[in-house]
């Protein structure tokens, strides 16, 4: 699905049946993912969601965008509801939305059968990513040996998210030259979602660990070169290409299973980790709300999980 889902994005596969009979209708449906969203993982998302909804209609018989009805939609997401989580369905149910609110503006079809279908209730008051605490974090920084270019750099980006609370997007879309001297620091520049530009000043630990990595490697003399390269698997040498998500990903959980951490951590965990360790140690939540780039205090109070050191103290006065 993912496969097709990239070559119906680009337009080198046939369009989903629902959209094949209108050329306009078709045309739209594209320009509706390449011309109208910018980010990558929002348009792969929506265009599965598109997809999927496209070929629930052609399974019911309903072949002419202008048949499709809100109580045809509505059926869609209950369906959806017995197999998804709520968040996958609000998402799957934004996407036919905005979708269909694209083909009206351009005169595709009259109105939006998808404007008064309601999605699923969905309250989130703490946030599901695995979080470490101080002393396993300092382990697992501890525990990546800095003798080879590559721990160099995985010890330096898991830092880098720990101390100024990025993104992995972001960290891995920085250049050397995003590391820079200001005000006798170091700082870094982080590019994060909408070409929004964030600078944060380094914590003394995450700027030792960058100078030793950017000076070892040599990358300081490489301004233009990506920051957090991928390396090859048998020589260990940095190549020129920046590490994807899965890169990472793959990175952390090894790391953490070399430092026999058992928490499930992933590449949210240091975000989460380093938000939660600034407001346990005096930190102020709408500061920890401009060092994390967040729109809302509500979204960085999900990353706030000191409450669970809380529960877990109650939980223990239950003495039989």
């Amino acid at each position: 699905m993912a496969k097709a889902v990239s070559r119906v994005v680009s337009g080198s596969l046939q369009l989903p049946a629902l959209f094949a009979p209108d050329a306009d209708a078709g045309r739209r449906f594209i320009e509706f993912f390449t011309a109208n969203i910018r980010n990558p993982h929002t348009r792969r998302a929506y265009a599965r969601a598109a997809v999927e909804f496209a070929s629930w209609c052609e399974a019911g018989d309903l072949r002419e965008l202008r048949d499709i009805e809100p109580v045809h939609i509505a059926a869609y997401i209950e369906a959806l509801q017995r197999r998804l989580s709520a968040p996958s369905v609000k998402q799957h149910l934004a996407a036919i939305r905005m979708l269909f609110d694209w083909l009206v503006v351009g005169q595709i079809i009259a109105v939006n059968p998808a404007s008064p279908v309601r999605g699923p209730k969905h309250s989130v008051k703490k946030g599901k990513t695995a979080v470490l605490s101080a002393e396993e974090a300092r382990k697992l920084l501890d525990s990546i040996p800095p003798a080879s270019h590559v721990g160099l750099r995985d010890r330096a980006l898991i830092a880098l998210m720990v101390y100024t609370f990025a993104r992995i997007g972001a960290a891995l879309k920085m250049r050397v030259e995003d590391v820079y001297a200001q005000k006798l620091r170091t700082w870094v520049r982080l590019h994060e979602k909408g070409g929004k530009r964030h600078e944060m000043p380094c914590h003394h630990n995450l700027e030792k660990y960058l100078h030793a990595y950017l000076e070892e490697t040599g990358l300081s003399r490489l301004p233009k070169a990506y920051l957090f390269p991928t390396s090859n698997r048998r020589t260990g040498v940095l190549s020129e290409r920046p590490m994807s998500q899965s890169d990472a990903y793959r990175m952390i959980r090894r790391r953490a299973a070399d430092a026999k951490i058992k928490t499930k951590v992933g590449n949210h965990s240091f975000r989460a980790t380093g938000i939660t360790e600034y407001l346990r140690n005096g930190g102020r939540r709408e500061i920890a709300q401009q060092m994390a780039n967040h729109e809302s205090a509500r979204t960085t109070g999900l990353y706030d999980r000191r409450d669970d050191d809380v529960s877990l103290d109650e939980v223990e006065r239950i003495v039989i």
